[in-house]
């Protein structure tokens, strides 16, 4: 290493080209303790503190003690720590640093404001993106290109399409990373019509698209299933002769996978020279989604190199399609090969736990989220919250809501329906009050959920109030399962008539959940006129099915009408219709077992018929029995209960 000159401080032009030779922070460390020995003055100090914020110095905690130490420090050198922060796992350190840049009397420049905004949409302070708007204004900076892409991102990012479309609408000087932002937002936000138009837009203005425009519109035709605007960005790239690197390989296969096209997917995979875990996971996904899990499971096993990226898209593709035992077994799987799972893997595997009610593996995951993972996501929580509802745990769902460091509307969303699930109605209302005066705008999840506790609970004057305040007050569309459930609500109540009349006044064409609960309410209070009126309503949205004969049988059975009952009963049978058997599971020994009525052959029958002794009479046996369960044989149990 060359010494620095001598007599004292060392000349800048002398420490740079130190700092450029530096080939290792030891080395690095090395210079920065000669220099101090010899006197260090500010100059050099901020040069040595500018180099150590780059990716290639000593990294920014580094950079921040050596600037602490700095009694004036300049704005170069400001700007140089703003854009380590922004670039490092710790962005929200860029704001206070910037207040302190502004106390000195430093005002920031054209190159500190697009850092800032950029460090901003990382931790998602949109007020503070605002503000720096008006910094942006009121300094002059508006027309600075940079400036204006960074700003039009940040909008982008927190989802204000709108102010960001006036902002680039008022912009003088557009270069292609104006329109690129434009497009991604647009494309993020699944409006395909205006990516698609922005691109015309961008070409008539004689601007030519790059891969990160191409990219973005391909991700906007996957997310939309437009196939026919998706062929026409890859003939256009094609006629350009665009060069498809491995991203906008990657989009294409996305694309057509998600689109349906199979054929054009596995062909723009093999024409690949390269590929990586997205290339093999995007060909899965679109094989679970347009062929068969079984045809994913099969690719999977193809990877040559399976990342945690390959693990989780199966795990996810099991979970999508309601095979979850295969999930937890592939996630077993997985952690005898010595894969540690990361977020995304629990947040899926979770979901399987809740769907089979496997309290103790969800217990078990829990415990692995403590031990490995510090700071957990909102979505890892949010998985946790639903695991447990679903396990039957809703007061361990409460306590973990209640210690989450941070809440999102899905976390609301989760335990107002866990409490729904539970019939704890007033619970739900009391969080739903608490979820709007913590500033949580509810949306359509929050009302299903809301809306299901007043009929679980049969708080009719609330849930009417609610269905008007949804839309009148907190600016939600209702959805069909929102009518679904006041049907419902107004059928149980007795108030058919009401009910009627809300079915009528549907925007949307009822389905079969809205006419099923109207069926319901008819069996309940005895309105056989009504029920057959929607008896034919079904018949033409379903056609015949064995659920729809046994609605029908039991509406006619509670009417007393037992000769028609008999005569439908009779032509089921003739047509072989069956209604499909329902599945219970119990938990014995932290294993899992389903059975169903006519289950009577499961490896542990035996054992589950012999627990009930444990539970009480009018538990098991709700009819009164001549004789006393204690005195039952384990065979006379089971016809008892296959006949039940």
């Amino acid at each position: 290493m060359l010494a620095p000159s001598a007599g004292g401080a060392s000349s800048a032009r002398h420490v740079r080209e130190l700092l450029r030779r530096c080939g290792s922070v030891h080395r690095l460390n090395q210079l920065h303790a000669h220099l101090v020995v010899h006197g260090v003055d500010d100059v050099t100090s901020q040069i040595l503190a500018s180099y150590c914020a780059l990716p290639a110095g000593g990294g920014v905690w580094y950079a921040r003690q050596l600037f602490d130490r700095i009694p004036d420090p300049d704005r170069f050198v400001y700007n140089s720590l703003i854009r380590a922060y922004c670039n490092s796992h710790c962005p929200q350190e860029a704001l206070p640093l910037l207040r302190g840049m502004i106390r000195r009397g430093i005002l920031p420049n054209e190159f500190t404001l697009p850092f800032l905004l950029k460090a901003c949409a990382r931790v998602q302070a949109w007020e503070h993106v605002m503000v720096t708007h008006g910094v942006v204004v009121k300094l002059g900076f508006v027309g600075q290109v940079f400036v204006g892409n960074a700003l039009l991102h940040s909008y982008a990012s927190a989802g204000s399409l709108g102010d960001s479309r006036r902002f680039f609408d008022e912009m003088v000087d557009r270069n292609v990373v104006s329109w690129n932002s434009m497009i991604n937002g647009y494309a993020q936000a699944g409006n395909t019509r205006e990516a698609c138009s922005l691109f015309e837009g961008m070409r008539r203005q004689g601007l030519l698209a790059d891969e990160f425009t191409l990219v973005s519109l391909l991700f906007a035709c996957s997310a939309e299933g437009n196939l026919e605007f998706g062929k026409l960005v890859h003939s256009h790239l094609l006629v350009r002769g665009c060069r498809i690197d491995l991203i906008l390989a990657n989009a294409l296969v996305d694309m057509y996978g998600k689109c349906g096209d199979l054929l054009m997917a596995h062909t723009c995979f093999d024409m690949m020279p390269f590929k990586n875990a997205v290339s093999w996971t995007s060909m899965l996904c679109a094989l679970a989604k347009r062929a068969s899990i079984d045809a994913a499971r099969d690719w999977f096993e193809q990877i040559p190199e399976k990342s945690i990226i390959s693990w989780n898209a199966m795990i996810s593709c099991y979970v999508q399609g309601g095979r979850f035992h295969e999930a937890l077994d592939l996630y077993n799987r997985m952690k005898l090969l010595g894969l540690a799972p990361d977020e995304f893997t629990l947040a899926a595997v979770l979901s399987a736990c809740g769907q089979l009610g496997d309290l103790a593996s969800g217990k078990m995951i829990h415990d692995c989220i403590r031990d490995n993972f510090h700071n957990p996501g909102v979505a890892l929580f949010n998985s946790l919250l639903d695991m447990y509802a679903r396990c039957g745990q809703v007061d361990t769902a409460i306590s973990l809501f209640s210690e989450m460091p941070s809440k999102n509307v899905i976390s609301w969303n989760a335990i107002i329906g866990a409490l729904a699930m539970h019939g704890r109605a007033q619970d739900a209302l009391m969080f739903f009050r608490s979820m709007v005066s913590d500033a949580f705008p509810p949306d359509e999840i929050t009302f299903v959920a809301l809306l299901s506790a007043c009929n679980h609970g049969g708080l009719l004057e609330a849930g009417q109030y609610y269905f008007q305040a949804m839309r009148h007050v907190y600016n939600v569309k209702p959805g069909v399962e929102h009518y679904a459930c006041m049907v419902d609500l107004l059928g149980r109540g007795g108030q058919l008539a009401k009910a009627v009349d809300l079915i009528k006044d549907m925007p949307m064409r009822p389905d079969v959940v809205v006419w099923g609960a109207l069926l319901g309410a008819c069996r309940i209070h005895g309105h056989i006129q009504i029920g057959k009126q929607v008896i034919k309503q079904l018949l033409e949205l379903e056609g015949m099915s064995g659920g729809l004969f046994v609605l029908i049988s039991n509406m006619l059975y509670e009417t007393h009408q037992w000769e028609d009952m008999k005569k439908l009963r009779k032509l089921m049978r003739e047509w072989g219709m069956k209604k499909n058997m329902g599945v219970s599971s119990i938990e014995t020994n932290s294993n899992i077992h389903e059975s169903g009525a006519e289950g009577i052959g499961h490896e542990s029958s035996d054992d589950m018929y012999v627990g009930d002794d444990r539970l009480p009479h009018h538990l098991v046996f709700p009819n009164a029995l001549a004789v006393p369960p204690d005195q039952l044989n384990v065979e006379e149990r089971k016809s008892i209960l296959k006949t039940s």
